[in-house]
């Protein structure tokens, strides 16, 4: 699949995450996506990222074959553990351009793109959620991570179709 076109976006965080989401809220509606806000709606030291993490993830869970989802929190770590735990959800996690090292593109070539990562999330491995951490990532990052991965495709090669097929497989006897 490939999302260069409008799709809606689920998208939650807590309060770490809380005043990135809101400006990547706003930056995906100026992309043209439809965009729910699945929380948290305002700012409270005390939430806990699982509740608006899940409703996110439960919601694309609905909708595979047409939506996706954007999580938000401090490291971003246990929001892509949290995400996970819905079936149907592949959540990558990316922490920003400045962990990334050289990398090796899709096709074997050696690559400096440090958002490589996230466009072998989508390509290879469906990821249909994408994680990020507040404190790893500047909001220009976070916007430039957004569009790459939006905007990578999801291989129809068999390789990857049986690789993810294979993962179902594991979630249905889990």
């Amino acid at each position: 699949m490939h999302y260069k076109f409008s799709m809606k976006i689920y998208i939650g965080a807590d309060h770490t995450g809380f005043e990135l989401k809101e400006k990547i809220r706003t930056y995906l509606s100026e992309l043209g996506h439809e965009v729910e806000d699945c929380g948290a709606f305002e700012y409270d030291k005390s939430d806990d990222y699982p509740d608006f993490i899940a409703k996110t993830a439960q919601s694309v869970s609905k909708d595979l074959e047409n939506s996706l989802g954007i999580v938000i929190g401090g490291s971003g770590q246990g929001e892509a553990m949290a995400a996970n735990k819905i079936k149907g959800i592949r959540c990558a996690l990316f922490y920003g351009p400045a962990l990334a090292v050289e990398a090796i593109d899709i096709n074997g070539n050696s690559s400096d793109d440090p958002y490589e990562i996230l466009k072998l999330t989508r390509i290879h491995n469906g990821a249909n959620v994408l994680s990020l951490g507040v404190r790893f990532l500047t909001e220009a990052q976070a916007k430039e991570a957004v569009k790459v991965w939006l905007d990578a495709p999801f291989a129809t090669e068999d390789r990857h179709i049986k690789r993810i097929e294979k993962i179902k497989k594991i979630e249905e006897k889990s």
